[in-house]
Formats: C-alpha cells, sequence, structure tokens
C-alpha cells in the first residue's frame, strides 16, 4: 500500500510541471521575424587564426537559396583590417544553421568589433533578390567578448 501511495504522489506531482510546460510561451521566434545572426563563438587555430562560431536562424517565411555578409572587422583600436564576406550558404525557412569561419592571419585578440557592413547576396528559393529583407530584417547578438552589431 506504501508503494502505491508514493507513486500515486510522485504522478500528482509531475502533473502541474507538464501543464506548466505547455503553458509555457513559445522561444522560437514567429516567422516572417527577419534573420538572426549570432558570434557565438571566437577560438583560436594551431596556426594562430581565429575561428568564429556563427549561428543563424531564417525567421522570413520562405528558404533562401543563399545567404551571406560582408563583414567590417575592427582591431581593438577601431580601425578597419578586413571586410570579408561571411557566406552562409543555403538556409531553410525557420532553420538554425550553425557555420564555422576562419580568418586568416588574424587572431581573435586582434579583433575588437565586428560590424555587417552590407549584404553580399540574399537569394530566396524561387530565385528573388530579397537584399532588404536580409538587411533592414537582420538582428544581431553576440556570446563572446568582441561586439557584433549592425
Amino acid at each position: 500500500m506504501a508503494r502505491i501511495s508514493a507513486a500515486l504522489l510522485a504522478a500528482a506531482c509531475l502533473v502541474p510541471l507538464a501543464v506548466a510546460a505547455q503553458e509555457a510561451p513559445e522561444t522560437q521566434p514567429a516567422p516572417g521575424a527577419g534573420i538572426l545572426l549570432e558570434l557565438n563563438g571566437a577560438v583560436p587555430t594551431e596556426a594562430g587564426d581565429c575561428r568564429l562560431t556563427m549561428v543563424t536562424t531564417n525567421r522570413l517565411d520562405e528558404g533562401l537559396a543563399r545567404a551571406a555578409w560582408q563583414v567590417a572587422i575592427f582591431d581593438p583600436e577601431g580601425v578597419v583590417q578586413a571586410l570579408p564576406i561571411l557566406d552562409f550558404g543555403a538556409l531553410a525557412a525557420g532553420k538554425t544553421k550553425v557555420v564555422l569561419f576562419e580568418l586568416p592571419q588574424r587572431p581573435c585578440d586582434g579583433i575588437g568589433r565586428i560590424i555587417v557592413n552590407d549584404v553580399a547576396a540574399c537569394q530566396a528559393d524561387g530565385g528573388d533578390d530579397l537584399g532588404a529583407a536580409c538587411l533592414t530584417g537582420l538582428e544581431t547578438q553576440s556570446r563572446v567578448q568582441i561586439d557584433f552589431g549592425l
């Protein structure tokens, strides 16, 4: 009898947690909300270059055949050092994608800030150019010491 009571008590305690989890607000952004670019990591390679981990989420209503942005890399003193293009390739609608980019001859501690300078490519699966949507609907964030923004 004690086993049945303990089982019923345990089940009763789990029910409110399950209900609360179902009622929690959705954490995924709504479709049509643009694109999120996140600088998620910056680590040195064995050669001393900086390897950036970028996470992007396509929150547009349609997939992209190709998405690429030109970024400006500033040193810690604020001087522009490079203007590389970060090419993410295809981005399915509603999909999050992780891509690594190596910056040759650029150590991570030599980077003070990175900004999105311009759209290099933003083509919908159907062929339409969505350049404006890939810039005006762009949101950025950083999880590392390097500032990242527009």
